[in-house]
């Protein structure tokens, strides 16, 4: 485990915390005036390994050649000349800060750390952090890579959990109730997709239209199908033979090895990306946050709970399912757009011909 300290003065700035992979959301911004929890687990860090905030270059300012060499192969709006490795962790593991008042950029609902670091170390001063809690966004607090240390703090480091150990965890539930401010009514409530899967389909979709190698794709029927297959059918040509993408992973059954695109997790401490043995191997993998992958390998069911009232003790009821979102599932064009120009298969003109019409997409519902 490690704490991080100040770059100036090496005061303690967090509780100990452990590494994890970077959330898909990390920075999505959801809807307009939405209430998001907190993205990072009590107790751990994520690093982002690209540069983070200003100073910011347009893309009319920036070589084709420089933005390959930093993994960009399509037109972004604009690229960051930040830091490197920002680090991002709950608030609540914030030790010894204090917020600096002038830099609370934001303010529609709280700070967006629109104006720099606005965390400031208690002990000398120095800015080394943002704390996020706007609307729309992710409630987190991003330490300066540049202003901060990290120190181990326990000479044992933890091994990461097997496949197995992972299995034996709990999915991420698709649907969930959507909080938003300042209802002139108190707080607004309704059932909606999830935030983190509409993220992780928009990375993942991204990935399906690199390997459909501009054929149509078929996904399994039920939830994946619900997820995928409308935005497929809607952005890749009929008539050529369809692409075959199944769900794969530990504990499932081994690939056919006619798969032509795998559904696989991703390690949540690692990074590392399932790969089958076999023929299946050579399959293009199509990476899903462990939590998003597990609910669709093992859907948790719908359970009876205890009875209340005036049913006896220990009688059973099946209590109403939760009311389905207002709209059909629609991918993250933010996730989709982040990974579609980092993957380099976007250099075909079919492809950059989806990313060119982003736009006309999100209008038609797609996204």
């Amino acid at each position: 485990m490690f704490a991080f300290v100040c770059g100036g003065c090496g005061a303690r700035l967090t509780t100990p915390l452990s590494q994890v992979v970077l959330p898909v959301h990390a920075h999505q911004r959801y809807g307009n005036g939405i209430q998001l929890p907190v993205l990072m687990e009590s107790g751990t860090f994520a690093v982002d390994p690209e540069p983070l905030g200003p100073p910011l270059r347009t893309w009319e300012e920036i070589d084709q050649d420089e933005a390959a060499a930093r993994g960009i192969y399509a037109p972004v709006h604009a690229l960051s000349d930040g830091a490197p490795g920002a680090i991002v962790i709950a608030p609540g593991d914030v030790r010894g800060t204090r917020l600096i008042p002038e830099k609370g950029g934001g303010y529609c609902c709280g700070l967006d750390g629109a104006d720099g670091p606005n965390m400031a170390c208690e002990a000398c001063g120095l800015p080394v952090a943002s704390r996020i809690d706007d609307c729309s966004l992710w409630q987190a607090v991003w330490l300066a890579p540049n202003a901060v240390r990290r120190c181990p703090v326990d000479d044992a480091d933890a091994a990461p959990l097997s496949w197995t150990e992972l299995t034996a965890g709990k999915g991420t539930p698709p649907f969930e109730p959507i909080a938003t401010w300042g209802s002139r009514l108190g707080r607004n409530h309704w059932w909606s997709w999830s935030p983190q899967w509409e993220a992780a389909a928009g990375r993942a979709l991204a990935h399906l239209l690199a390997a459909s190698e501009s054929r149509p794709v078929t996904v399994p029927d039920g939830l994946i199908a619900e997820v995928f297959q409308r935005a497929l059918d809607a952005l890749l040509p009929v008539g050529p033979p369809a692409r075959r993408a199944v769900l794969a992973g530990p504990g499932r059954p081994t690939p056919d090895a006619d798969a032509d695109i795998l559904l696989v997790p991703t390690h949540p401490q690692s990074g590392e990306t399932w790969t089958p043995a076999g023929p299946a191997a050579s399959a293009y993998p199509v990476p899903l946050p462990f939590g998003v992958w597990l609910w669709l390998a093992f859907p948790e069911p719908h359970l009876p709970v205890p009875a209340s009232g005036r049913i006896p003790d220990g009688v059973l009821r099946d209590e109403p399912l939760a009311p389905l979102p207002r709209h059909l599932f629609r991918a993250d064009p933010g996730a989709f757009q982040h990974t579609l120009v980092r993957l380099p298969a976007v250099r075909s003109p079919w492809l950059r011909e989806i990313l060119e019409n982003l736009t006309q997409h999100l209008r038609a519902g797609i996204f």
